[in-house]
């Protein structure tokens, strides 16, 4: 592998020393100045391609990030694409208005709704490198992959701006997401210029949520300005793999050529840059038709009865349909345990999650296993935690008798996440089999996953203080 340059290799140091050292590595960080809010390369996805195609990377890297530097700004001042923004359609996408409310530092006035709310989880980059990612399990999301869990739509596609609004204001049950904060009275006063104690409660109320909905808005956009970017930057990385000489000098794009009066020269920018722009149209046009792709849940069967919490269900095993439902539990604890399903063999016979508990998720699989290392080899992954990668960690299957799910516990979000499968985790979409496993069959699963929670303990109820006797007052 052609070795690195000292300036590079320096950069890298300041970058990436601590991820180095929380994977265990003698690679040790040496910056003496605090790194400034701006958006990092994805040097993790170069270097993937580095140690697989044994092709030098870093000036494919430096191109691609200075594209997606010109089409998208910098953390305090951010744009959009020339080309969406000249297209009715494309310009709906994102609001530049929400772009500047969330952008920017966090102690600025009107701004830096990001670095205040999700930066400490998710980067500045978006990259899930916060300063508090190494500590959590799982690992923030890594908006650049374009990949979201928990969503509405089918498989493959980009969640809606709904589906990231919900997660965003109301948090991820059971992770270190958490709901957007409501405001405090002082906060409640700047906003409307008077006294919190001249307003009802109900006018309270509804100025959290006035707030707390555009803070709503703005980080949604946010988050898909984010992707967006960092989306095409991985895009130019691949494109220059499959597409380009590399090694025979072509390049992404050379920025010396922007006005370049040589007019092969100029060519060569002008055919890199409409390349650029092609693929920044084709994942804005992912994003706007997430609508069209929301899966359409059925009615259950119109006798079968299917509750949407844990609470429903109880009501429905002491009611009139308690047979029906004892009868659905069996068939769904079947089909768990059944070679078709096989829900079993990651989320164990119990539904304790402690079947298969060695998978990880697409996002470590990509830099790992993609290229033919284990993610238990932590010496050949020196090279990728150096430059950003957090070490592996195993993707953990649900535990069903806990009753939380992290992408919302109704019937129609389970029924989504078991017809599509999680995106990015080991979890599959259903594979169904006429006479064996049918969509119907989805509810009867439903049903007995809902059986496995183990009921929450009894609220103690206060007990009164015994009464001093005359004797005892005495």
């Amino acid at each position: 592998m052609p070795s690195k340059s000292p300036r590079r290799s320096k950069s890298l140091t300041c970058l990436t020393g601590a991820f180095a050292i929380a994977a265990g590595s003698t690679f040790l960080g040496g910056c003496s100045e605090p790194k400034p809010v701006a958006f990092e390369p994805n040097l993790v996805h170069a270097m993937k391609y580095e140690l697989k195609e044994g092709i030098e990377m870093e000036q494919a890297s430096q191109d691609a990030f200075w594209i997606v530097t010109e089409m998208f700004g910098t953390p305090d001042q951010p744009k959009l694409p020339a080309a969406a923004m000249e297209d009715e359609d494309f310009a709906t996408l994102v609001s530049l208005d929400n772009l500047m409310m969330a952008s920017g530092p966090a102690d600025a006035e009107g701004r830096g709704l990001y670095q205040k709310q999700c930066a400490i989880c998710h980067g500045i980059s978006g990259d899930g490198r916060g300063s508090s990612s190494a500590i959590l399990n799982p690992y923030p999301r890594d908006y650049r992959k374009g990949v979201f869990k928990f969503k509405s739509t089918e498989r493959g596609e980009k969640p809606t701006r709904e589906d990231l609004a919900t997660l965003i204001k109301n948090g991820i049950q059971g992770t270190a997401m958490v709901a957007l904060p409501r405001l405090t009275d002082e906060q409640i006063e700047d906003h409307i210029g008077k006294a919190i104690d001249t307003l009802s409660g109900e006018e309270v109320e509804a100025v959290n949520q006035e707030v707390i909905d555009q803070q709503t808005e703005a980080l949604t956009d946010y988050v898909i300005y984010l992707s967006w970017r960092g989306e095409l930057e991985r895009t130019l990385l691949d494109d220059a793999i499959f597409e380009l000489d590399l090694e025979g000098g072509d390049r992404i794009i050379n920025p010396a050529h922007k006005n370049s009066t040589d007019e092969e020269e100029k060519e060569l920018f002008d055919e890199g840059w409409e390349i650029a722009e092609d693929y920044a149209l084709e994942i804005a046009d992912a994003w706007l038709a997430a609508p069209d792709t929301v899966v359409e849940v059925p009615e259950p069967p119109a006798d079968l009865p299917v509750a949407d919490n844990y609470e429903e269900f109880v009501a429905f095993q002491n009611g009139d349909q308690a047979e029906t439902l004892a009868e659905s539990v069996q068939r769904g604890q079947e089909l768990y345990l059944g070679k078709i399903a096989l829900c079993s063999k990651c989320h164990g016979v119990k539904g304790l999650g402690d079947g298969q508990t060695t998978d990880f998720d697409d996002w470590t699989k990509e830099w790992t296993l993609g290229i033919g290392i284990k993610p238990e080899n932590r010496d050949q992954l020196i090279p990728l935690l150096a430059r950003g990668a957090l070490p592996p960690l195993n993707a953990s299957p649900r535990n069903f008798t806990t009753g939380l799910f992290h992408g919302g516990g109704t019937a129609n979000d389970l029924y989504i996440r078991i017809t599509q499968g999680i995106e990015g985790s080991p979890m599959p979409a259903a594979t169904f089999v006429e006479g064996e496993f049918e969509e119907d069959d989805v509810w009867h699963l439903i049903n007995f996953l809902r059986s496995l929670q183990t009921p929450p303990e009894p609220e103690e109820e206060p007990t009164e203080e015994p009464k001093p006797t005359e004797v005892a007052a005495r």
